[in-house]
Order: C-alpha cells, then sequence, then structure tokens
C-alpha cells in the first residue's frame, strides 16, 4: 500500500520515514488564501482541517490521478496565541515579531489532516471517496529567557521562515520550547495516531504501510 504525501513539508517526511512508511511526495498547488475566502469566517481547527481537505483532494483528483494507487494525505498546520492564528512568517521581519511576542507564553499548534483513498483495484477501477478527515492540537509553551541575539541567531539560520508560527521542535527551535502538552508529532505537523486511526476508517491495517528497510512487511 503507497502512501502519496500531499505536502512539501521535510519535517512530515520525516516523521513518516521514522515511522516506517516511504511516501511518495506529489505536493498540491492549492491557493490556501482563495480556499479560506470561499468557506467564510472559520475556527483554527476549521481552517487547518479545510486546507488539509483542499490540498488532499488536489492532488488525488489531479492529472496524475489514474498512478496513485493509494492513500493520499493533505496536512496544514497553524499557530494559535491571544486568538489569533498565524502560519509561515516568510520573512525575517515577521518571524522577529512572533517570537518577541510569542517567547515565555503559550500556544496552541493545530495541525488538520485528510486522507483519500485512490487505490486501484484489480479491474483498474480508481477509488474515489471523498476522504477522511481529523484534527490534532497540541500547546506549546516557550522559554521565558530567550535572549534577542538567540532570536537573531535563529532567524539567520531561516528555520523558522517557513514554518507555521516560526518554530520548530524537531532541530535547532527545539532548544526554545519549555514543554508540550500533547503529541509531539502533531507539533511537527503531523499526527501519527490521527493518521493510523483514519487510514483504519478507510478500511486499512496501518501495517499495511510500512515500506521502509527495517519496517514490518
Amino acid at each position: 500500500m503507497r502512501l502519496i504525501l500531499a505536502s512539501t513539508s521535510p519535517a512530515r517526511l520525516d516523521v513518516l520515514r521514522n515511522a516506517g512508511i516511504e511516501p511518495v511526495v506529489r505536493p498540491s498547488s492549492v491557493d490556501e488564501d482563495a480556499v479560506l475566502a470561499s468557506n467564510g469566517p472559520l475556527t483554527p481547527a476549521e481552517t487547518v482541517l479545510t486546507l488539509a481537505r483542499a490540498k488532499a483532494l488536489a492532488v488525488a483528483d489531479g492529472e496524475e490521478r489514474d498512478a496513485h494507487d493509494g492513500l493520499v494525505l493533505g496536512g496544514d498546520s497553524m499557530f494559535e496565541i491571544d486568538g489569533e492564528i498565524y502560519g509561515k512568517p516568510g520573512s525575517p521581519e515577521v518571524a522577529r515579531e512572533r517570537w518577541e511576542m510569542q517567547r515565555g507564553r503559550t500556544g496552541t499548534l493545530w495541525s488538520g489532516h485528510w486522507l483519500v483513498d485512490r487505490t486501484v483495484d484489480a479491474s483498474g477501477h480508481v477509488a474515489a471517496d471523498e476522504g477522511v478527515g481529523a484534527v490534532k492540537s497540541a500547546e506549546v509553551t516557550f522559554v521565558d529567557d530567550l535572549s534577542d541575539y538567540e532570536i537573531e541567531q535563529y532567524i539567520s539560520s531561516g528555520e523558522p521562515l517557513w514554518v507555521a508560527g516560526a518554530f520548530t521542535i524537531d532541530s535547532l527551535g527545539g532548544a526554545f520550547i519549555e514543554r508540550i502538552s500533547g503529541d509531539p508529532s502533531t507539533v511537527i505537523g503531523i499526527s501519527l495516531p490521527v493518521v493510523r486511526n483514519l487510514t483504519r476508517q478507510l478500511g486499512y491495517d496501518w501495517p499495511a504501510l510500512w515500506n521502509r528497510p527495517g519496517a514490518a512487511s
């Protein structure tokens, strides 16, 4: 059984690989702003689930649909603090503002997941379900003694510019996280327990996705 990952996130890819899964990476070209604009005001949970669904279906129903033969996974993450949600900062200036605001504080990382069945049966028929989805969240508390110098050095690394909330827990940013309440993989951008549950909802066993060397067959 193949898993097609509708994402370019290196962190999501690493989580799956460490779980024994080597996915086929086929990123979507979804216009996130347009998707959100067409769905009206959304809660943080609704936002990440809506985007995850749009990404999964864009890949599942794209030009290469007949070549998939597997499960298509879309994901999205946002960081919420003080009732506001934040995606990727995209620039050093925005990343600096984020860190000056969030150091010493606690926020919630929301991760949306959407899984679509596009397996091909013996007769060549491609499954055409709309998929299943779920949201997982985890609270993240940042250290309160983070210096301006550390913020500048972290921003200079480039790491926080292209991740939700301007931080990671599995790389350089991990040293600036005081604690996590919830599933750690959720903060990375993909909850393995959630993806396992979605896989089972579609009628497949989780071990069927294990295809990396050393994983059970």
